[in-house]
């Protein structure tokens, strides 16, 4: 529709870790570390996307990119058709390594779409949720993308739901990057479909645990994040993600996947466990990455230039 053309948006989310050990397809964060999207509607019929960062060269850059298609996606679903686009992203987080970044494609088309609306459609935070889901296939990731914090994602027969919490300022994350990928299809795929009930006790009170601990007593975060649900059955898959987890939740530190993996998350109980943590890492693990982050509170943000 021509009343897009010659909108422009400039969208940021921030990468999120999902499950947070115990909180499996339940429990995520964002986290300070940010997928910048520019964005131009135009009236030449062309969908057009240069990427910039991970993912230049490999990801598509026309209609069939996943930003394009949750964008294309979003207005369509409010009645709107863009006679074209022009799309500039700006790539930090990495892909294939539990950080989020199918997620943060997906809301960054869906803000992208909310912000060239602005004025024309009211879009709710509910709206905002259940089309990423409907996109994404489940909302554990999309759901602190969007808002920032910690979220505890749940559907019911009305659709997607989430609650947003506030961290406590001394939990201190540390998320350890490595160079290999891993699919969340196979991760999901090494999964048994029936747990044992003493495990699925065991994670119910991790979960409600790390609720706690999360908001109120990071001290309480090495027995929080322990986990029987899904890491044990995936660790085959990544067994150097595996042996590091091992290693650091020797020394106390807690540390789980980071979402599907094969990054691993560090929720330090402060700046010092912390960076206690990074200096082991980089002593022994050096091949792995460290990012010393910060728990994002806005979630994504757009800014519109009508």
């Amino acid at each position: 529709m021509n009343q897009l053309a010659g909108r422009k948006v400039s969208v940021k989310v921030p990468a999120t870790s999902a499950n947070l050990g115990p909180g499996f397809d339940t429990l995520g964060i964002a986290l300070s570390f940010y997928d910048e999207l520019e964005v131009e509607a135009t009236a030449d019929g062309k969908v057009v996307v240069e990427a910039i960062g991970e993912g230049a060269g490999e990801v598509s850059v026309d209609e069939t990119n996943l930003v394009a298609k949750s964008l294309l996606h979003t207005l369509k679903h409010f009645g709107f058709e863009a006679s074209g686009l022009k799309l500039k992203a700006h790539n930090n987080i990495p892909h294939g390594r539990g950080m989020g970044s199918s997620g943060a494609a997906v809301v960054s088309g869906i803000i992208a779409a909310k912000g060239l609306l602005e004025g024309l459609v009211e879009i709710s935070d509910e709206n905002l949720l259940e089309i990423a889901t409907e996109i994404e296939g489940h909302p554990d990731n999309v759901a602190p993308a969007l808002f920032g914090g910690l979220t505890i994602a749940w559907q019911d027969e009305t659709g997607p739901k989430h609650k947003k919490l506030f961290v406590h300022r001394g939990v201190s994350p540390l998320v350890l990057v490595p160079s290999f990928k891993m699919s969340t299809a196979l991760a999901r795929s090494l999964q048994p479909e029936s747990v044992p009930h003493d495990d699925a006790v065991f994670n119910v009170s991790r979960s409600a645990l790390l609720i706690a601990a999360m908001t109120q007593s990071p001290e309480l975060l090495l027995a929080a994040t322990e986990d029987r649900l899904h890491q044990n059955y995936r660790a085959s898959a990544m067994p150097k993600t595996d042996e590091l987890i091992q290693a650091l939740r020797e020394k106390g530190y807690p540390a789980v996947v980071s979402g599907a993996g094969p990054s691993v998350l560090v929720l330090a109980n402060g700046p010092t466990e912390r960076m206690a943590a990074a200096k082991l890492v980089a002593e022994k693990y050096s091949e792995w990455r460290v990012l010393l982050l910060a728990v994002d509170f806005k979630g994504a943000t757009v800014v519109t230039n009508l």
